[in-house]
């Protein structure tokens, strides 16, 4: 797969990028987060960076992310992998397992890029995602980001009520917050 322009790459082409080198080195991984957010609305939302979890238990899996991503021209800052010639995106893992709040049923959207199958949190997870950002942190924008999603993608009202009430707590009122706001 070729290299993006460094400079104006977006969040959904890195995705796919990143995504493609490490299927095709046999790391099973997920986008997750707020750029997830940008790929489902298009780039409207920038989140900045690329949180990817990866699926594997291995216990070598770690070393093969490191090589591929200095294989590609990144290097690792603290916890975040920065290339040089791209100043607006980092990538940030995170182990296993993919959750959502204390779901673990996760169930990643697939999109095939260039032969490789990539994966990507579904419109209904990316949405109880940020509801769980603003339910656990209070994070008010990613409401908005959830709301943004909802407003540009299909995706499931019941499967985040049925998720909203099994968190309980402030999970519900939010819901009631989000149904509104659409």
């Amino acid at each position: 797969m070729q290299s993006p322009n460094w400079s104006t790459v977006t969040e959904s082409e890195l995705w796919e990028y990143i995504a493609w080198h490490l299927s095709a080195n046999g790391v099973d991984s997920v986008l997750v987060g707020g750029a997830v957010v940008s790929v489902y609305s298009d780039g409207i939302y920038k989140s900045g960076d690329l949180d990817i979890v990866y699926t594997s238990y291995n216990s070598s899996i770690w070393e093969t992310i490191q090589r591929v991503m200095t294989n590609l021209g990144f290097k690792k800052v603290t916890r975040h992998f920065i290339h040089p010639e791209c100043d607006h995106l980092f990538i940030e893992y995170a182990s296993p397992p993919l959750s959502i709040g204390e779901d673990y049923q996760i169930i990643p959207d697939v999109k095939r890029v260039s032969g490789k199958m990539i994966k990507i949190l579904s419109p209904t997870d990316c949405i109880k995602d940020r509801l769980a950002s603003y339910i656990y942190f209070n994070a008010r924008e990613c409401l908005e980001q959830a709301i943004l999603v909802a407003k540009r993608q299909s995706f499931n009202l019941k499967e985040i009520k049925r998720w909203c009430d099994s968190e309980g707590g402030k999970a519900k009122s939010a819901f009631e917050e989000f149904k509104n706001l659409l």
